[in-house]
């Protein structure tokens, strides 16, 4: 369960609970600035912030918040879409001396910003961020402070947005065995998936079960059928070249992100020069991952899924964006 959904689900239960995003960072951790995750009333932590002691010290600190209901310093604000909220930073040193005997040594600091979030006042809110998040869509929520405790750098404050990347999309052509298990690895890894093929007996939710979806129709007019965009990411593993070929010229044209194929060298020389014949540029080609995955020296159709699946995260993380922005400020350490 994402956090967001979590969040949504608390508040619609009539329950507050406890939002904590990390705002900034310095030096080594396990974590960007961005990341976020949320804490019950029962202490427990949805998402995670890279595990370990500085964790356990967030959540701790997270609950004890959420149960006291209120801060201290009225003060301290988040607003999100014109909103206001309890909100406080707090920044953890990540080093050996932290956490006694399972102390970090990464080395860095994490400033993290905690605010709760209350039925009333912020159920609207999250289910409209749910909603962009559900369409593919980003969304994000504001922290700010104007405080004497915690002053910035001109000593108005701090503010930070918070964003939350929109969920990319899988698409795999294709319903073998490769596609199957492929799909079972990616779908805890944050990627909304969709599967493609000719065959009924493939393509269904038996094989593919929700929240994978499945489209069944002629592989060629279906993938031209689907919406691609920069968040888009392609994997062709059709049953032959014949299907291979026809799906990777509906989107090698294409904004996706990325964008891979099975099949041997031959296999594949074949395939971009019938391509190249069309008229299809070698740059456009040439951005293809194909042969498809990462050379772990796969051989099992498991193997095989892994390597693929690791492809996507690499491409995937190799494009840093920058989740939270704000004013700087030198963070007081609370550890």
């Amino acid at each position: 369960m994402h956090a967001v959904d979590k969040i949504v689900a608390e508040l619609e239960q009539h329950r507050p609970i406890a939002v904590c995003a990390i705002v900034a960072t310095r030096g080594s951790t396990p974590q960007p600035a961005g990341t976020f995750v949320c804490v019950d009333q029962a202490g427990k932590m949805t998402g995670t912030l890279g595990g370990g002691c500085a964790e356990d010290e967030i959540r701790i600190k997270a609950f004890e918040l959420l149960s006291a209901q209120t801060l201290p310093d009225s003060t301290h604000s988040m607003t999100s879409q014109g909103k206001t909220h309890p909100c406080e930073i707090h920044s953890i040193e990540l080093d050996h001396d932290f956490g006694k005997d399972d102390g970090m040594i990464c080395g860095g600091r994490l400033d993290v910003g905690f605010m709760i979030a209350d039925p009333s006042d912020d159920l609207d809110t999250f289910q409209k961020i749910l909603a962009a998040l559900n369409k593919g869509e980003g969304a994000s929520f504001k922290l700010s402070s104007r405080t004497r405790e915690v002053p910035s750098v001109d000593g108005s404050g701090f503010e930070y947005i918070v964003h939350m990347e929109a969920m990319p999309k899988l698409v795999i052509v294709g319903a073998g065995h490769i596609s199957r298990i492929l799909a079972q690895m990616v779908q805890p890894l944050g990627f909304e998936i969709t599967v493609i093929d000719d065959r009924v007996s493939f393509a269904n939710s038996a094989r593919f079960p929700t929240p994978i979806k499945t489209l069944v129709g002629d592989i060629a007019k279906t993938v031209n059928g689907i919406e691609i965009t920069a968040d888009t990411y392609i994997v062709i593993v059709t049953r032959g070249h014949k299907h291979d070929e026809q799906a990777l010229a509906a989107v090698v044209d294409s904004p996706a992100r990325y964008i891979g194929m099975i099949g041997s060298q031959r296999k594949i020389d074949v395939v971009f020069d019938d391509l190249h014949q069309t008229g299809v540029a070698p740059e456009n080609l040439a951005r293809v991952h194909a042969p498809i995955g990462l050379n772990i020296g796969s051989v099992t159709t498991e193997e095989i899924a892994l390597s693929i699946a690791a492809q996507l995260v690499s491409v995937r993380r190799s494009h840093q964006t920058h989740l939270a922005e704000g004013t700087a400020r030198e963070a007081r350490s609370d550890a």
